[in-house]
């Protein structure tokens, strides 16, 4: 088979899986159980707290000791397991500890997806700038076909969202033991430093202020883009609680409205390559960060009916917030990186993102909203919630133009280092 079509499958079930849940788990949560909004935002910190060290840690396992594509299928088996267990929780506190246990195994994959990708095609002579957006346009198709099913099938608030999520995960960590070979790529000689031995030569890359600073942003872009996974759909699902609102076509399909967001990520995907040639990885991430503010301001004034159109653009402008700060700079850590520490790199930069990033900004927001702007009946000021996140989001934007320093040079790319 093709190699990029198997790459392309890949991609695919890495994040149909995440698809099939991420998104709606807020309305299963919510208007199936019933349960507290403080333990919510518990829920979505597994994510963060299984960001902060396991992608590093299986990223070091893949440079040294096991092949990233056998790991990769082993991880995704162990989670297809655990996910079945999920429709069975009846109390928030044990959800929390199977949901972490979960996500201690699906997070490493993001990185480990990357590192597949981009060895497989490196080893075939390929372009990773150019040759790998199309590839992973193609998650983004599968985030949205499992949405859709989701939301067709109407089990987004039923627990049968996470049996669609076990089956492809399972099939996925049996595919994974057919795809390209990616044995560990870190020797060590006679000469190791503690250092090399324990695999943490990656995180080296902190001594480089860019890279340091770099991964900073990277965290608070993070924290981000956890505000919006974690309050999107339940911010569109509150508003059936409005009599004018309750009929209109956001409310009885969120995660298809929802998915506009994924829809317009396969478009910026395709575009990821022109912008790093032309602008370089500053002023592309800076462009997210300011996607970032229309993302969530677009938000704080918009309703399903008359202000539907502000919530559909707010879902087109998350294309080029996600894209062109996620992908565009897993792309640049691997440009920075040598082979031998790539899964490494990966993992440091999903630590920071998903990990710190994820952790923090469901952590502080959750402490914020229930301060500042849940109101005495216990709904949501949403207008206020959604204004305090673009608020933020443009004082990133400011910090980054200020303090990241990178020079571009169109006729090198990305300062490639392979």
């Amino acid at each position: 088979m093709n190699l990029k079509i198997r790459l392309t499958i890949l991609s695919f079930l890495e994040f149909f899986i995440w698809g099939a849940w991420l998104i709606t788990v807020g309305a299963y949560w919510f208007q199936n159980k019933q349960w507290g909004g403080a333990e919510f935002g518990a829920i979505f910190s597994t994510m963060g707290i299984s960001a902060i060290f396991m992608p590093a840690i299986f990223g070091i396992v893949a440079d040294r000791w096991i092949n990233a594509e056998r790991l990769l299928g082993i991880c995704h088996l162990i989670g297809g397991v655990i996910l079945c267990f999920i429709p069975e929780v009846n109390d928030p506190d044990t959800f929390f500890w199977i949901l972490l246990l979960y996500m201690l195994f699906y997070m490493p994959t993001i990185s480990l997806a990357n590192t597949v990708s981009y060895t497989a095609l490196i080893r075939n002579n390929k372009d990773i700038i150019k040759d790998f957006p199309p590839i992973r346009v193609w998650g983004t198709i599968g985030f949205i076909v499992a949405m859709w099913i989701v939301s067709l099938l109407k089990i987004e608030t039923s627990a049968s969202q996470f049996y669609v999520a076990a089956v492809a995960s399972i099939l996925f960590g049996l595919y994974s033991f057919t795809l390209p070979k990616c044995p560990p790529q870190l020797k060590t000689g006679n000469k190791t430093s503690l250092v090399e031995a324990l695999g943490l030569k990656a995180f080296s890359l902190f001594k480089t202020p860019k890279m340091a600073l770099f991964f900073i942003f990277a965290l608070l872009l993070g924290a981000a883009l956890q505000l919006t996974n974690a309050y999107g759909d339940t911010f569109l699902h509150d508003f059936a609680k409005v009599p004018a609102y309750e009929n209109t076509l956001a409310v009885k399909y969120p995660a298809i409205i929802m998915s506009i967001s994924q829809i317009s990520e396969t478009l910026f995907i395709l575009a990821i390559p022109f912008f790093l040639r032309r602008f370089g990885i500053k002023q592309v991430m800076l462009i997210s960060m300011i996607a970032w503010v229309l993302r969530f301001g677009l938000f704080a004034y918009s309703n399903p009916a008359e202000g539907l159109w502000m919530i559909i653009l707010s879902c087109i402008v998350y294309g080029m917030a996600f894209d062109f700060f996620n992908i565009s700079g897993s792309l640049f850590v691997d440009t920075q990186v040598k082979p031998e520490i790539r899964a490494s790199a990966q993992g440091i930069y999903m630590m920071m993102t998903n990990g710190f990033g994820a952790y923090l900004g469901s952590k502080i927001s959750g402490i914020v909203i229930a301060t500042y702007f849940t109101n005495a009946d216990r709904s949501m000021n949403w207008p206020g919630i959604w204004i305090a996140f673009a608020g933020y989001a443009l004082v990133v934007a400011v910090l980054f133009a200020v303090f990241f320093k990178h020079k571009h040079d169109p006729s090198a790319a990305i300062n490639v280092q392979h």
